[in-house]
């Protein structure tokens, strides 16, 4: 049972001016306790169960703002929290009045949720789902959050524009870290280059040239990768089924199918670990084509939200004819981390294989002790680039795509890529990153 939250007005100037608010029918609440509960920070999912039948009542205060869920009749017999992250900060359970137990969920000062997003799901009569929407942030000028009407269709203050990929709330540009990444590119002004990165926690970001289009090289397989598990969850591929390494298939270039005997048979699973881990050529122009096709997986990229991501050509594709950028890229990985391309189990089951690329020369090269990588590299000899999504030793998340054009097998191409992501690392390493209070405004998102 899906139940939309009733929208009511407030007027105290401490209160944003919307309660959620949920009745449910049902005979008298008995006394009750909170058995188990659970919050899951990727899926913004908040799981709670009683051991009796409850009627959950939801409000929304500001200032800032916490999603609160009222369950009278319900006592706690100590306090709970949930640490979170730096925009969702914390959850905390504890008792309101002698016959009410609180679930408050609260935001970093400066973001609030869009009630109309808000979903409260009845599993069972005493076990419930409430799936947040993400975050967004205030509009900067605004001084007070802005009063909520009660029509359902109510728009959120700050619009998808604002958010990256529509998932990922845009807060400032690096304006701090821009002059150190310039200086850099100064010095290696004989490359061509194009950089996003973009810090999940904060919703600061790096942009330099993100929208520029490069050719692919072979990180044109982290899509087909996703697109890949898309299939797999619709149930039009099986990670056991046998694919046939055709002899129109088989290209030179990365990986050791090549080696192989033509007919030879690959279990999917065994066909997309080696398109990641090793870059193999063969097995990428298997999965196309058990995909459907260049077009087909096109028409999918396009579905993303991907303007600059197109298959032209069979790999190994060494001139280039494939493209891509870094805003791209990082589309991509926001989506998957966000659980909008995939379900949560094939989400992990890509990064797990992300987690496991050969190759760690170029974004991995730059980072810090402990931190984790789940990326894929591209290289045609004139062209490398990298994309990847991080975590750091402290539980920040951040998305990094980065291209560059160079004098063909220039191994300082690789050292900038290194130099880059290390300035990058070193930046959000720290405690409190200063960025710049502005709006995004350099790409359309």
């Amino acid at each position: 049972m899906l139940v939309t939250p009733k929208v009511n007005i407030a007027k105290a100037s401490w209160l944003l001016s919307s309660f959620l608010s949920v009745f449910l029918l049902g005979s008298s609440v008995k006394a009750a306790t909170i058995a188990n509960w659970h919050f899951d920070s990727n899926r913004n999912n908040l799981n709670f169960t009683t051991d009796e039948n409850v009627q959950p009542q939801v409000q929304m205060f500001a200032n800032p703002t916490r999603l609160v869920i009222d369950l009278p009749g319900v006592s706690l017999k100590y306090p709970l929290s949930q640490k979170v992250g730096l925009i969702t900060r914390e959850v905390r359970i504890q008792q309101l009045t002698a016959n009410t137990t609180r679930i408050s969920i609260s935001l970093a000062p400066g973001y609030t949720f869009d009630p109309a997003q808000v979903k409260l799901q009845e599993q069972s009569p005493n076990s419930w789902s409430l799936q947040l929407p993400q975050p967004i942030r205030l509009a900067i000028s605004q001084p007070n959050p802005p009063e909520i009407a009660t029509k359902p269709s109510t728009e959120p203050t700050v619009t998808n524009s604002n958010l990256f990929a529509g998932v990922v709330p845009m807060h400032s540009s690096m304006k701090v870290l821009e002059p150190q990444i310039k200086a850099l590119m100064a010095r290696y002004s004989f490359l061509q280059t194009g950089m996003f990165f973009l810090d999940l926690d904060t919703g600061n970001y790096l942009d330099i040239g993100g929208d520029r289009v490069f050719p692919a090289a072979s990180t044109i397989k982290l899509p087909i990768l996703i697109a890949f598990f898309q299939d797999l969850d619709a149930g039009k591929v099986t990670l056991d089924e046998m694919l046939t390494m055709r002899g129109d298939l088989v290209t030179n270039g990365s990986g050791i199918m090549q080696y192989q005997r033509v007919g030879k048979k690959y279990t999917a699973l065994e066909t997309i670990n080696k398109m990641v881990t090793i870059s193999d050529n063969t097995a990428t122009n298997m999965i196309i084509d058990r995909l459907g096709g260049a077009a087909r997986l096109n028409q999918r990229f396009r579905s993303w939200g991907l303007k600059d991501t197109v298959i032209r050509h069979l790999l190994a594709d060494l001139r280039g004819t494939n493209t891509t950028s870094s805003q791209d890229m990082a589309r991509v990985l926001a989506l998957l981390v966000n659980d909008k391309l995939v379900t949560p189990t094939s989400k992990e089951q890509a990064l797990d294989i992300l987690r496991r690329t050969t190759i760690h020369t170029l974004l991995p090269a730059g980072l810090g002790k402990g931190a984790v990588i789940a990326n894929k590299t591209g290289d045609i000899g004139f062209l490398i680039g990298d994309a990847g999504f991080i975590t750091m030793p402290s539980g920040k998340h951040y998305l990094a795509a980065i291209f560059v054009k160079r004098p063909y097998k220039d191994v300082r191409g690789r050292d900038f890529i290194r130099q880059v992501s290390h300035l990058v690392y070193d930046y959000l390493n720290q405690p409190n990153p200063v960025a710049t209070v502005d709006s995004p405004d350099s790409a359309t998102r």
